[in-house]
C-alpha cells in the first residue's frame, strides 16, 4: 500500500507532503499505480524546487520513500502546486482505494 500523507498547518494550509510504501499491483518497474504517484509527487517537488525556486525544510528521496516540506512563509507561492497534487492524488486513491492511502497531519 502507498502511503501518502500530507502536512498542513492549522488553518489547512498544505506544507508538505511524505509518500512511502509500493502499491504491489504488479513488479517493480511495471505498476502504474506506483508510476502515477512517483510521477505526480516529482513533478511537485521539481517544480516547486526548480520553477518557483524554492528552498525546502526537509527532502529525502530513497527508493519508496518521498519526504518533502516547506516553511510556512512558502506556501502561499506553492499552494496551487500543492493543492493539483493532492487532488491527482485523491483521484488516484478514490480508483485504487486498496493500494493508496491518503491522510493529513496538523504540523
Amino acid at each position: 500500500m502507498i502511503r501518502a500523507e500530507f502536512f498542513a498547518d492549522a488553518e489547512g494550509r498544505v506544507l508538505g507532503f511524505s509518500i512511502t510504501g509500493h502499491a504491489g499491483m504488479a513488479e517493480a518497474g511495471s505498476d502504474i499505480l506506483c508510476a502515477a504517484v512517483s510521477s505526480a509527487a516529482y513533478m511537485t517537488a521539481n517544480t516547486v524546487l526548480e520553477v518557483l525556486r524554492i528552498t525546502p525544510v526537509s527532502l529525502r528521496v530513497e527508493e519508496g520513500d518521498m519526504l518533502f516540506r516547506i516553511a510556512e512563509r512558502d506556501e502561499k507561492p506553492c499552494r496551487t502546486v500543492f493543492s493539483g497534487f493532492k487532488l491527482h492524488l485523491l483521484g488516484l486513491e478514490e480508483q485504487y482505494p486498496d493500494h493508496l492511502r491518503v491522510r493529513y497531519t496538523e504540523v
